[in-house]
Order: structure tokens, then sequence, then C-alpha cells
């Protein structure tokens, strides 16, 4: 077979009128040759003949299973057909034929429309953050991005909890400025999976009159314009960086956020820092009343004088034993409550199974140990009752009836 260089200078030389015996003669290649290298219409290419495998006479098998179940595991294959070799071999045997199955499924052009929608999503920064009690945690950064203008926020959350997406997507909502009228979701467990939401997240968009999407699986084009910001952060944000806490990076990642909206976006020719006004102004506003958001529980406080709140505990004060308080949280403070009053608040911690102590409270608590502890006074003679009183109220008065 002869090479790409020669099947061009042949097709050259004939092009430019030497007669095809000479081209031959100089190439020093057969007649056949050239004029078969002027009837292919593309360059000459190896291909070597297909040899029979070991998977070959069970080909026609797996081609059946897989016109009917195109998304069967191999390993189910390989038992339906007997298949006996290496499962390695035969898996890469049938992700070969699986695209020949598969069902297409299109993905068209999205146009997203000034003040449409926000796209939100988790990341999950690739270096550990040390925490209170010097331990250190992968955490989880809420990010949301304005479709049309491409402005992202973005905050980091002790949790992937509902509670604490929510807080940190009001945040994220506020720091916009208006609310984008639809809010689309992946199948995150915090939000809701199969079409029906977690607790909490249906009156959150009520109250600010959007419409949640949650997306099918095996959907990223829906998504896209978040999913590629999560890895421009990767590329372009953490490199070199190294973090003190959880605030160190919030503070970190919001300074080079404001660098990043300046940066022009190729897929929409604009800087987002240009776009957000036309986004916002097609925006809803924000709600009139403050939300009701957050960690919200009413517990009875037990003799240790703590309450618990997402796998740590927090002190509060002792006088509040044995009587119904009512905790709350946000993203950074944990406060406690007895009829209206505090009677505790602490900066929330980050790290799992962490106890916070007010000083304050182990003193109080030491007192009401020691009161607890002392001898009750025996009862004065004031409350001694004449005897008398008895007899006139049975009607005997010197021991005769009246």
């Amino acid at each position: 077979m002869i090479s790409v260089e020669d099947w061009a200078l042949i097709r050259r030389l004939v092009a430019d009128g030497v007669p095809r015996r000479q081209v031959a003669r100089q190439l020093g290649i057969g007649r056949a040759t050239v004029d078969r290298a002027l009837a292919s219409d593309r360059p000459p290419k190896y291909e070597r003949k297909a040899a029979r495998t070991a998977f070959t006479p069970f080909e026609a098998r797996v081609r059946a299973i897989l016109s009917e179940h195109p998304e069967m595991p191999a390993t189910v294959i390989a038992e339906r057909v007997d298949w006996t070799g290496s499962i390695t071999w035969f898996r890469d045997n049938v992700r070969l034929l699986r695209p020949d199955y598969r069902r297409p499924d299109p993905a068209d052009r999205l146009v997203w429309e000034p003040g449409d929608a926000a796209q939100c999503d988790l990341w999950f920064p690739p270096k550990r953050i040390p925490l209170e009690n010097g331990s250190t945690a992968l955490l989880p950064v809420l990010v949301m991005v304005a479709a049309h203008s491409r402005f992202i926020t973005g905050r980091m959350l002790p949790t992937r909890r509902t509670e604490d997406l929510l807080l940190g997507s009001w945040e994220l909502i506020q720091e916009l400025g208006r609310v984008p009228r639809r809010l689309i979701w992946d199948n995150e467990s915090g939000i809701g999976r199969g079409g029906r939401l977690a607790a909490g997240v249906a009156s959150f968009v009520g109250a600010l009159a959007v419409k949640l999407v949650q997306l099918r699986p095996n959907d990223p084009e829906s998504k896209g314009v978040v999913e590629r910001r999560n890895g421009f952060f990767e590329t372009s944000f953490m490199p070199g960086r190294t973090f003190a806490s959880p605030a160190d990076f919030n503070a970190q990642f919001g300074d080079w956020l404001q660098r990043a909206n300046q940066r022009p976006v190729r897929t929409i020719k604009a800087r987002p820092v240009d776009l957000i006004e036309a986004d916002r102004a097609k925006m809803l506003p924000l709600p009139p009343v403050p939300l009701l958001l957050g960690w919200r529980e009413r517990v009875r406080l037990g003799r240790d004088y703590y309450v618990r709140l997402a796998a740590s505990d927090y002190s509060v004060d002792p006088i509040a034993i044995g009587r119904m308080v009512d905790v709350s949280a946000d993203l950074d403070r944990v406060r406690v409550r007895l009829d209206g009053r505090m009677v505790g608040d602490h900066a929330r911690a980050w790290a799992r199974g962490t106890t916070v102590t007010d000083p304050a409270h182990v003193q109080t608590a030491a007192v009401l140990r020691h009161q607890a502890r002392q001898p009750r006074e025996a009862a004065g003679d004031e409350l001694m009752r004449d005897l008398a009183d008895y007899d006139r109220a049975f009607g005997l008065i010197d021991g005769e009836v009246a």
C-alpha cells in the first residue's frame, strides 16, 4: 500500500499533465497502483481485517439482548449468554456494541432570557478546610449563576441539609438583589428527589413566588452553565490557595468572584457584570417580609443543660432546666430562648461532634447544684396548728359534745 504522500503526489502529477505510465516509472510503482490512487477520493488507510476472537461466537446473542435491553449491565449479559472468560474483556466488547442500540437523546440549544432562571448546584472544592476543633473536612459550596448574564454568586455551607441549603440560597438571592423567576436544581436530596420537595422547600419557593425546576437524571445540558463554572473554579480559583477556616474560604472566594464576574464570557461575548442589570430588571422583587428560615426546634432542656443541633452540642443557661426552650440557628449562630428571653447564644460549629460551652453557664450550674444539695430547713412554729381548732370543728368543747 502506498503512503499518503505518494497518493497526493500521484494525483498532483497527473493533474499537471504527466502521463500515468511516466508517473508509475518515476515513483517505482505499478500502473495499476496509479490507477487505484486516481480512482480513490480519500487517502489510503491501513485497516486490519477483523480477526475471530473468543467473543465472536457470543456477539449475535449479545446484540439480540442489547436490542431489547440496551442498558442491561455487562455482567448480567455475560450470565445470560453463559460467558466463562474474562469479564473485563467481555465488558470492553459490550461497551463497543452498546451505542448501536441506545435510543438517541438530542440536546437542544438553550436560550436563557433575562431574569428567567438561576442555575443552582453544590461544588465540593478538592481541598480539606481546617475547622475549629483542629480537624479538616471537604465542605459544600452553594453556587448560583444567573443564566442570562452568567453572573456568579457562591458561599461555603456547613452541611448540605435542607436548612442550610435554603439559608444559603436566600443569602445568594439577596446578593443578587432580585429573585430569578426559576431556580433550576438537579436531584439534590436537600432540595428534593423524584419530583417531591424536601420539607420546607415548598414554603420557601412559595414565599419567593418562584418556580423550582427539578431536572431529570442524565440531563446535564439544562444545568450546563453552573456545571462549567464549577470546573472554572477548580482551574482558576483553587490553584495555589490555602485556607485557614471556612470564613477565610468565603472571604477569598467572594473577592475572587468580583473579578471573575468582570471577565468576558466567550459564549455570550460579554461580561456578566455588564449584563446583570438587564437580568435584574426582569427578575421578581424580594419579598416584603423576612423569611423564617434555618434550624428551628422546641425542646425540653435536660439536666446537662445542652441542646443538639447538626451533630454538635451547645450549652444553655441552667435556669431553663426542665422547661421548654426554642432553638434556632442560621449559618453563623445558634440561639436558644426561654419565653422570648435569650438563654444561649453561640457561634455555630462547623465540625461535627463539637461541644460548645459558655463558661457563665458552667458557673451558674455549679451554684444551682450547690443549692440543690443543701438540706431543707425545718418548718417554723408558726406553721403548727392549735389542736383546739379541731375540737371546735367537730363540736367538742372541754371533752363534751356541744
